[in-house]
This record gives C-alpha cells, structure tokens and sequence, in this order.
C-alpha cells in the first residue's frame, strides 16, 4: 500500500466502499462539441448535472474541465466553483471538495485566457528556462481559479509526422523532449497546479502515424526512446500526475499494463503521484481493444495495471466496479490502494485541510495579463525558424525599402492559424460560432505594420489577396493573388495548417494524414505566385514538418526566402512579423528534420547507418533540412573545442567551445553538442544531441561555452536490455544542426568507407558550421545505471 499521512489513513478507515469508488472518478459538468475520442457515445449515460447532488452523494473524485468545455466567464464560473465545493464539504458525509482539472498544453483552454504557442514550438526555442517561467504563470492564472491539475505536458517523442497530433509534442530527440517539458512540469507545479505527463507510453509510435494504431516498437526503442523524457520529468520535475496511451505496445494496451503503469513508473522510478486515465481509455479496453467482456472487467483490469483514477467520468470505476468487487473479480485492495493515492493527492493540494474553498472567489480574473503576454510572445520569438533566405530577409535591410508588400494566402489573415490543436479556440469555440475569441490576437497581416515601423522601416502599402483556403481544391481565386503579387515590391505568402480535431481541420488530434504535401492547393498558389518574379518570403504556420524540398531546393523558380512557425500563438503574428522585418533576429532552430517525402517516413534523425541513404538501398531518407537547423540574420563560428581525452565509464566528462558572432548584428545561437558511440554491442545512432545552449552574442563578440556531460547520454540498453555505459571510443563536436559534422581524420564518410554513396545526387550541402570530432576513450568496466546517476548536461557560458 502507498505511504500516507495519518489523516489520509485515518480517512480512508471511514469509507465505505461507495465512497471509495466517488474518489476515483470524475464527473464532466458540461458537454458540447466533440473535444474527446467518442466523447458523444461514450458520455452518452452520465447523469444531467442538475442531478449533482445525487450524482455526489458518496462524493466525487474529479471535477472534468469546469472552464475548459464552453465558453464561460472566469469570474461567474469560479463563484460556481466555490459554492459548488463549499457544497461538497458541507453536504457529503467525508465533505472532501473536488480535484478540477483542465486542458493546458498551450496555456489554460479556456474562454479569455492566454494561448502560448504549441509544444512543438517550445521545441523549436530550445530554451526550457523560458518555457518553465511560462508554465509557472499559467499555474499561476489556473489555481486562482481553483484548479488543481493541468492535463500537460506532452511527452511523446516524434517519430512520424504524418500523425496528427505532432503539433502537441515538443520534438523528435528524446533529451529536448525531456529537458523542455520539465521545465514546464517545474514550473507549471510552481504555481501550484499538478502537471500530467502523457501520453505514457508509445502513442507517438503508432503504425503509420495514425491516431490508437497499434505500436509495434521493441523493448530497446522504447527504453531508450520513448521513456527517457518521462523519466526525467519523474525523477527530475517532480512530476505529480501521469497519464496512460491509448495504444496498446505489442498487443498489450497500455491502459491494462502493469509492467509500465507500475514496474517501471512507480518499482523503478520511484513515482508516488496518482496516474489518470485518458479520456474513456477503461472503457477502450472493452470497446476498441475488445480485451476486456465488460465494463466491470476492464475496470479491473486498469486499476490492476496500475490506473488510479478514470476520467472523464465514471463510465467503468463506479456500477461495474462495485460489482467486480462484490462478485470477488477483484481485490478490493487494489481500490483501496487507488483510493489512499487520490485522497493523498488531495491533500497535498490542500484540498483536506478546513479551510479549503472558506476564502472569497476571485472577482475580476485577467487570463490574459501583460505578464502572460510577454511570455507568449517571446516564447513566439525564439521559436520561429529561418529555412532559407537569399537575402531578401530582413526586408529592413533590402537595398531599397519596399513601397509595397504583398500578403497573400489563406493564414495571412486568420488568427485561429496562430493556434494549436488545444488551444480552446480551435478545440472548444470552434462549436460555437459567433462567440469572441475574448483576448488580443493579432494576425500576420495585422502585426506587419507596427513590426515596420519597430524594424526602423516606413510604412510600405499593403495589397492582400487570401489565393485559396486552407483546404479544398478551389483554385479560382490564386490568380487574385498572382495579380496583387505582380503590382508588389516582395510578396510575403503565409500558409499551412487549421488545427481541429477528429476531421476538422488539417492537424491536430485524430487529423492524421497520408501525405505531407500541404494541404489542398497552397502549393500551386506559392509556386504560381514566384513565378510573376516578385521576390517571396513563404511563412508557413503549421502543426507539423511538411514536404517543402520544392521550396528551399527545387530546380525552377523558388521563394526568396522561407520561414517555419509552429503554431506560434497570441503572440505568433507580432514574432512572425518582426522576424520578416528585420525588428527580431530568428534564433528558433527546428526540433523536428524536414522530410524529403512522405514515404521518407517514418524517419528520425537518430538513426543507426543503415538507416540513411546507402548503396544498398534505392530510396533516400534524408531530410531536407536536419533536426536543429535554422539561420539567423548574423552569422557564428566554433572553434577551440576542447574535450577530455578520457572518461571512466559512469563519470562526466567536460567539452569546451568558444562560439563567436562574425556577423555585423547581435544575435542568438544556439550551441549543439552532438555524439557518436563508435561502436557498441548493439547498433548505435550515427549521431546524437547530448547537449545544447542558447547563447547570446553581439557582432564579433565570442564567449566559451562548457558542457558538463555524464557519460550517462551515451547509455543504451544492451543485450540483456540493461541500461549501460560502455567502455570504449566516442566522438564528441559541436554543430549548428544534426547533420553539421566534420568528420575526424580517417573515417570515409558516414560508414567508414563500408557502404560508399557514389550517387552525386544525393550529395547535398546545408548551410551550417561544426568542429573537427573529439574522440573521447571511455575506461573501465561497463556501468550499469541507475536512478541516482545523473541525466542532465551542465552548461556555463562565460
């Protein structure tokens, strides 16, 4: 049984069974539009919630997005939030108030509040400080209000982007990925909100990128991919709340899994918190992974893997759970070991003491403060990436200043484009046309003019044309466009993506697709457009990497320049602007490779040899552009880098680099250490990020950069699946990207000379800089690891 205090003990001893199960479900206030999996079949037997008193009478566990379902004033809700809970302490025999959880993967999902860009552009900033002062205010703004738990952040590591939930992960390294979303978990709990990490485990790795599809990766990916960002985020972040995959791994759903939910969460890792089940995943186990008879098994079934608390509702944890119980199919100890981690949840959440919920409810409640703001924005800033740019970019620096600018395409105009996945503008409002937005949100084409004018730039005219939608093959109005485009100095294009849900929109959950050209004719609407002669700058605002080698490499007539945001939020129209401008320098670098072609896929960057282009295969996985490329309107150079010469297997060793600015602006880069196992006794990745920092610099300023590095970013599991350092040689450099690489002398290539690539074309130069290869000789006997070694690189720049 879970460690408690006395008073959670004690309380336990009280409750009757009835009461146990209240604890360990929720109960959704309010349902309108389709926000969840089936949410409409699968909610369809919840009881009205004029009902409440009678669905509470033994209690209730979870209170299921009381803000985050519909439009609702903050300060009306939060007095209804109150009283409601003042409610439960005085009419429920225990009189134990509600845990309220809500959506935050891009803030707080609800109507007025803040949206911050989507993961996918923490990410792109490389800067997980940035991103925990960022969580620590949405906690901040979100435990006002009376919240308690926040259904973020998201841990999945890319591995295909063809699925369409790509927009809420953070990357496709498993270090970004862990080292970025604890920084949100830090912060996040630091303004008293419990983080949930999802999806655990492997529901990124689904076959073919589509959305529950089986996973069929081996144990070794998964302990050296897939769980690695969860772990730190445990161990390290502190993390108070997990919640499982809808998948199952191998035929085993994860959601009736013991060996993650329990072995490896709680045996190995040590994680004390309460595991939450993804929406309607327990009754999933019945109705999609048919490995279940009934509601009552599966209930049995995810509580025995280790599944403390089910939500949305009590669809399978309240009837069909009692009589598991009464009828002797289950425990009733594996209830109560759910039961005494809810109520210990709760009680450090404050929620046991008296005088939970006896304060006053807030009044007046800014979700969206100056503070919230800044934040968005500048996390919008950082995260925007430069592809390419002949020099067309910064347009504050073009020879003659343009008279007039051309914007054109169907996201120049539209702030939804701004927004992910889950941002309650495309997950809730959308059900609900004609409501407001309810905060500032400014799109492209209605930030440019201030962005001139902070660039130092006179006002040029604007002529815009939208080209052609989002979606759909109506290509009618692309010669509008063509048109506007000619009558232009530069023509600034903005397309992409529409997050939606389930069918609505391009990308976001359940919005998987089967080719990463974008979407309907935007294409055909770029090229026709560079092709009047006008000089281009394409900005794409998506949700995922799409197939764009026509833009940046193709033979024929191609953009002047290309720029990448991720859903870049609020703040997204200002930062895009500012960076085409010239008013900020781009310093977002992309935490995902560009594809070549989506049969390319699926594709990362940490492949072994024979995962990329070799004389033994016809086809070419090469990305267009590499995880960690971007450019920057100044240049940088490395040099000095010195490495120890040897390490003792289990120890740290130091790299040092000296980075410089030898551009003529300041700027911003961000400084990658990359490794490479030379050998193993199971195949390694030709390349790895093991550390990185984001350095600022003025023009022809150079400062050192050391990296502290355990040589625990080398560890893999081996033969016996045993996490392990090996002795032996690793290269160790500094890039500007993942393909960014000087190879040390004596090695031909990528394979050592094994597998030599005469093809001439598939020889292809991207812009970057990187030092000469260290090699670093691991000593000692092979180093088993565990808990208490360390997972981080330090950095310190002087």
């Amino acid at each position: 049984m879970p460690h408690v205090s006395e008073r959670v003990r004690a309380l336990h001893a009280r409750m009757t069974l009835e009461e146990k199960v209240a604890q360990l479900v929720g109960y959704w206030l309010d349902q309108n539009g389709t926000v969840a999996p089936m949410q409409s079949e699968m909610a369809a037997g919840q009881k009205d919630s004029g009902q409440l008193a009678e669905i509470t009478r033994h209690g209730i566990g979870h209170y299921t997005r009381v803000y985050g379902t519909r439009p609702v004033d903050p300060a009306e809700r939060a007095a209804w939030l109150w009283s409601e809970q003042r409610r439960l302490k005085r009419e429920t025999r225990l009189g134990i108030p509600a845990v309220v959880h809500e959506e935050c993967l891009t803030g707080l999902a609800a109507w007025k509040a803040a949206t911050y860009p989507t993961p996918l552009a923490w990410g792109a900033s490389f800067d997980p400080d940035l991103v925990e002062e960022a969580g620590r205010a949405i906690g901040e703004s979100m435990r006002e209000l009376g919240i308690h738990q926040g259904l973020a952040p998201v841990l999945d590591v890319v591995r295909d982007p063809r699925w369409g939930r790509v927009d809420e992960c953070i990357g496709e390294d498993p270090y970004l990925v862990g080292t970025v979303a604890t920084g949100y978990v830090r912060g996040l709990q630091a303004g008293g909100v419990h983080a949930t990490l999802k999806h655990f485990v492997g529901y990124s790795a689904s076959k073919a990128g589509r959305n529950h599809a089986p996973v069929s990766a081996g144990p070794r990916e998964v302990a050296d991919v897939l769980l690695p960002p969860f772990e730190m985020a445990v161990r390290d972040g502190g993390a108070r709340s997990v919640m499982n995959a809808y998948t199952d791994l191998d035929g085993v759903p994860i959601a009736a899994d013991p060996t993650y939910l329990t072995d490896v969460l709680r045996e190995r890792w040590g994680f004390d918190g309460v595991v939450v089940a993804d929406y309607f995943a327990v009754a999933f186990l019945e109705v999609m992974h048919h490995v279940a008879a009934d509601r009552g098994e599966a209930a049995a079934l995810a509580l025995e893997a280790g599944i403390d608390v089910e939500l949305p509702t009590g669809d399978a944890y309240l009837e069909p759970l009692l009589a598991a119980v009464r009828d002797g199919r289950l425990d009733e100890a594996f209830v109560d070991r759910a039961v005494l981690r809810a109520l210990a949840q709760k009680e450090e959440l404050g929620l046991l003491d008296d005088d939970a919920f006896e304060d006053e409810p807030p009044t007046s409640v800014d979700l969206d403060s100056p503070r919230h703001k800044e934040l968005a924005r500048r996390l919008a800033e950082e995260s925007v990436v430069l592809l390419a740019n002949d020099g067309v970019l910064p347009l504050a620096a073009m020879p003659t200043a343009p008279a007039r600018v051309a914007v054109i395409g169907p996201n120049a105009h539209r702030p939804e484009a701004l927004m992910g996945c889950y941002s309650f503008a495309n997950h809730v409002l959308a059900h609900h046309p004609g409501v407001e937005i309810g905060f500032e949100i400014p799109s492209v084409l209605e930030a440019l003019p201030a962005a001139f004018a902070r660039a130092g730039m006179a006002e040029p005219e604007l002529l815009t044309a939208i080209g052609c939608e989002v979606e759909g093959e109506d290509a009618s109005r692309i010669g509008d466009a063509v048109r506007v485009a000619q009558d232009a100095d530069v023509a600034v294009v903005v397309v992409g993506d529409q997050a939606g849900l389930f069918g609505r929109g391009t990308v976001g959950e359940g919005n998987d697709v089967e080719s990463l050209e974008l979407p309907g004719v935007q294409r055909r609407l770029v090229e026709e457009v560079v092709a009047t002669g006008t000089p281009v700058v394409l900005v794409l605002l998506t949700g995922r990497p799409y197939v764009i080698d026509w833009a940046l490499d193709g033979e024929g007539p191609r953009p002047a320049a290309v720029v990448q945001a991720f859903f870049p939020g609020e703040g997204g129209g200002h930062a895009v602007a500012d960076v085409v401008t010239g008013a900020v320098n781009p310093s977002g670098r992309l935490p995902v490779s560009l594809p070549r072609s989506t049969g390319a896929q699926p594709y990362s960057y940490l492949h072994a040899v024979l995962g990329g282009p070799s004389d033994v295969t016809s086809a070419d996985s090469t990305p267009v552009r590499p995880f960690g490329f971007g450019l920057s309107y100044t240049s940088f150079a490395y040099s000095d880098l010195h490495v120890d010469d040897s390490v003792v297997a289990g120890g740290t060793l130091t790299a040092t680099v000296t980075v410089t600015n030898t551009g003529e602006r300041a700027g911003v880069d961000v400084v990658q250490l990359y490794g490479r196992d030379v050998r193993g006794s199971v195949v390694r990745p030709v390349v790895q990020l093991l550390g990185y920092a984001r350095v600022g610099l003025a023009a022809g300023e150079s400062r050192r950069v050391t990296f502290t590095v355990p040589t625990t970013r080398f560890a893999f599991s081996d033969r016996r699946l045993v996490r392990v350092v090996e002795p032996g040689d690793v290269e160790v450099w500094v890039g500007s990207h993942a393909a960014a690489s000087s190879a040390r002398t004596g090695t031909a290539g990528m394979t050592g000379g094994a597998i030599p690539d005469a093809r001439g074309g598939r020889v292809r130069t991207v812009p970057g800089a990187a030092t000469e290869r260290a090699v670093v000789a691991v000593t000692g006997d092979v180093h088993e690891v565990t808990g208490a070694d360390p997972r981080w690189v330090e950095v310190k720049v002087l």
